[in-house]
């Protein structure tokens, strides 16, 4: 049976490797040949309306101080990739740098990166996150589109908590949820990606993406929190990260009240599973 709201929000979530992006990108086409307003974000998006990528969070002594050495007219030009927030300036570097060139020094460039909202203290992160999407849920309650996001919803905190902090469980679950509850309004739906063999789908990624991707992968999920504290190194002990993150996804995912399935892309055949995503949505739309 159809349900009478449909959802504005469309969460795709699964570990690397399962086909995130492939599956966002065949929602986002399946719910446009049905005629749906659909928006499309995938990981990396410096525009995303609920997360922040390549955002730094500066003090007002910091934001003055950047405004003095830039040099050039700087007021204007940082004015334009800035916005406040309680007593912080959030300033997106990345996209200020791509569009205006090299006008920061390096030791700028370098001060930034490390202000970025994922390397903040876990709690001051999840506070600027929480109130991201809170603008965002406000904003697509009000308009037409059905939003479509991967990995923002789990992967992107259990990330930032589990592997970079390694924050208990309780934690990761108080965060989960009070996302969910955040979005309630818009009605949203999760769709997990699995696949039946972990470490096979991770390998298979390890080895068709770039070296530097897997090597950069591999020291985030081994030399810092949950990975360091368990001693796991290497591939394999990505591997083993992975499978604990796994479980805690699981038991959140459990803990959902939002409407949520399962699918499964093992047989990476995109045509049939185009047609399985295709029947899952139609319960919704």
């Amino acid at each position: 049976m159809k349900q009478q709201l449909q959802p504005k929000l469309i969460l795709i979530e699964g570990l690397p490797g399962f086909g995130k992006s492939t599956t966002a990108q065949l929602v986002y086409e399946i719910l446009t040949e049905m005629g749906i307003e659909t928006r499309l974000f995938l990981e990396g998006n410096l525009a995303h309306p609920a997360d922040y990528e390549g955002v730094a969070c500066l003090t007002q002594a910091e934001y003055d101080e950047l405004s003095r050495t830039c040099g050039g007219n700087p007021g204007e030009v940082l004015s334009a990739y800035t916005a406040s927030q309680s007593n912080n300036y959030l300033l997106e570097y990345r996209k200020l740098m791509n569009e205006q060139g090299p006008c920061l020094s390096k030791e700028w460039t370098d001060a930034l990166a490390r202000k970025d909202i994922y390397e903040l203290p876990l709690d001051q992160h999840r506070e600027l996150i929480t109130a991201k999407w809170q603008q965002f849920a406000e904003k697509a309650l009000r308009g037409p589109d059905t939003y479509v996001f991967d990995c923002a919803f789990l992967q992107n905190p259990v990330t930032m908590g589990m592997i970079k902090h390694g924050a208990a469980e309780e934690y990761m679950t108080s965060y989960i949820l009070e996302l969910e509850a955040i979005i309630k309004r818009l009605n949203p739906l999760l769709i997990v990606v699995e696949q039946d063999d972990l470490e096979y789908a991770f390998r298979k990624a390890v080895q068709e993406r770039a070296q530097e991707w897997s090597e950069g992968f591999i020291q985030y999920y081994t030399t810092q929190g949950y990975g360091l504290r368990q001693g796991h190194q290497g591939l394999e002990g990505t591997v083993q990260v992975l499978r604990g993150r796994s479980k805690l996804e699981e038991r959140i995912y459990n803990l959902l009240s939002m409407h949520k399935t399962k699918v499964n892309n093992s047989a990476y055949d995109l045509p049939a599973y185009k047609r399985v995503l295709a029947e899952r949505l139609k319960a919704y739309f």
